[in-house]
């Protein structure tokens, strides 16, 4: 009896493991897909409360809507396009991302830099994303006419021209519906305010929408 009671216990004990042994290679040979936010501080919540910014209205417009993707945001305040092509290889390592949303590029104008250099280095941003097997929405900006109108049309051009050339999507322009609306920013009339933040979202969630749902296809 005792021996007959030793043995059902060993054997419940090695379908324990055995479950949990597959639990655990289900888990890491199918990973929760992920999106990469690349971005300055539109979309890293300067001036905001934290948790309120357009990227955490999307994270939470995930759960509730029960679409399996995590969504990291590696964005950081007064980032360039230069910054962000040198920090984006890390980042496809750490987070292998399905979908790469990449917003940069307002630093580069609001700084007089030339375009060729902003061109050049979102284009290359795109091509890492692309060779690691995320798909890229790149967000699109625009930039007051005080800059000189041949070079504010140059720069607003500039981001169409590169989903063309990539054939990636792409969000027009990601402050429309906000811009010219001087109650929609904080006091610096830069950053948009905390109320703004779900427009934003839902220009992006436009092209984003899509893209999660061909997950899989």
């Amino acid at each position: 009896m005792w021996i007959r009671r030793s043995f059902a216990i060993v054997a419940l004990c090695c379908f324990q493991f055995a479950a949990s042994l597959a639990w655990a290679n289900s888990q890491h040979t199918s990973p929760q897909p992920a999106v990469l936010v690349l971005g300055d501080s539109l979309s890293a919540e300067y001036g905001l409360p934290r948790g309120s910014g357009w990227v955490s209205v999307i994270d939470q417009r995930l759960d509730e809507q029960n679409i399996p993707y995590q969504i990291h945001n590696s964005s950081i305040s007064g980032d360039t396009s230069s910054g962000g092509l040198s920090r984006l290889p890390a980042a496809l390592e750490q987070y292998k991302p399905s979908i790469v949303i990449i917003e940069l590029g307002a630093n580069d104008a609001l700084r007089g830099l030339p375009l060729s250099m902003t061109e050049k280095n979102l284009s290359k941003m795109i091509e890492l994303s692309k060779q690691a097997h995320a798909r890229v929405l790149l967000l699109g900006m625009q930039i007051p006419p005080n800059y000189g109108r041949k070079y504010t049309e140059q720069f607003q051009s500039l981001y169409q021209q590169l989903a063309e050339r990539h054939g990636i999507q792409l969000t027009p322009f990601l402050l429309d519906g906000i811009a010219a609306d001087r109650s929609r920013f904080q006091a610096d009339g830069i950053h948009p305010n905390e109320a703004s933040q779900v427009v934003l979202a839902d220009n992006v969630w436009g092209q984003l929408a899509p893209m999660l749902q061909e997950h899989g296809k």
